[in-house]
């Protein structure tokens, strides 16, 4: 690694506490590790965003532990994950592709519930159609409703990643699609970050997510996650704000609230994060 504001492995890790109305002692853990092939060059904007704008190729590895209690369920869930993303020039555009495999055990403790495991794979295909702006389309298969998605837990929470395994059901494959941009607002030292994304699998998921730079260390934002599947939860809203300390460290929080319909069992939860690049 050289330069003072470059980096080539990441290590974020993130915990969430879950109050669900009937139960406010659940909560989560994950640590994702991230390993770039090249140099990732944190000075081109916003360092939040700094491999995404430098379209790094990277490898990275996931894990998520969760514990849930509830009417008698005492379940402990533990996700594996593993993904890969590449970024390959082309004489018209850069070409985007992705692969990403995780594994869920759900370890019920008592015999209100049996225990469960699953797997999934996904898979991604897109461009960089214009400069920072990323198209890709998927297709993801999930053989168990169980397994979760270990790196949506760790981007987005565990309750909008429950509601995209809602979404898929028991339907085992799902169409994904979704953009991302981020850009410079013109004479300021600020940027701005949209992301769009669409599940299609028994039911139907949008998402949609904005971040609003307000220096290259400082951001804050929102997202809005809805599903058409008959869920007693199917929507959620969500808020964060992050800061790099140093531009190799970082903190951040985050809120997500995911409201019930028809029964008491809204869903909140709060997040603290924190990520290394060395």
């Amino acid at each position: 690694m050289t330069g003072a504001q470059a980096y080539q492995f990441e290590v974020q890790g993130q915990s969430e506490y879950i109050d669900n109305t009937v139960n406010d002692k659940n909560f989560t853990g994950a640590v994702q590790g991230t390993y770039y092939f090249k140099n990732v060059d944190a000075t081109k904007g916003p360092l939040a965003e700094a491999a995404f704008l430098n379209q790094a190729s990277n490898f990275s590895l996931a894990y998520n532990y969760g514990e849930y209690d509830e009417d008698g369920l005492d379940i402990v869930s533990h996700t594996y994950g593993a993904k890969a993303e590449a970024y390959v020039p082309t004489q018209l555009v850069p070409v985007y592709a992705s692969a990403a495999y995780s594994h869920t055990i759900n370890d019920s403790k008592n015999n209100l519930e049996f225990d469960d495991q699953g797997d999934r794979y996904a898979l991604e295909l897109g461009a960089v159609v214009a400069p920072n702006f990323l198209v890709a389309v998927g297709y993801t298969s999930v053989a168990d409703q169980t397994s979760y998605d270990a790196f949506n837990i760790l981007a987005n929470g565990v309750a909008k990643a429950a509601l995209e395994s809602g979404t898929i059901n028991q339907d085992q494959d799902a169409i994904t699609a979704r953009t991302k941009y981020v850009g410079a607002i013109d004479g300021t030292n600020m940027a701005v970050g949209f992301e769009a994304g669409l599940v299609y699998g028994e039911d139907t998921m949008y998402n949609l997510k904005t971040d609003l730079y307000l220096t290259p260390a400082l951001s804050v934002g929102a997202s809005y996650v809805e599903t058409s599947a008959d869920s007693v939860v199917d929507s959620a809203w969500g808020a964060n704000v992050n800061y790099f300390i140093t531009p190799a460290v970082a903190v951040g929080a985050s809120y997500v609230n995911a409201n019930a319909v028809g029964e008491a069992v809204d869903t909140q939860t709060v997040g603290v994060n924190a990520k290394f690049r060395f």
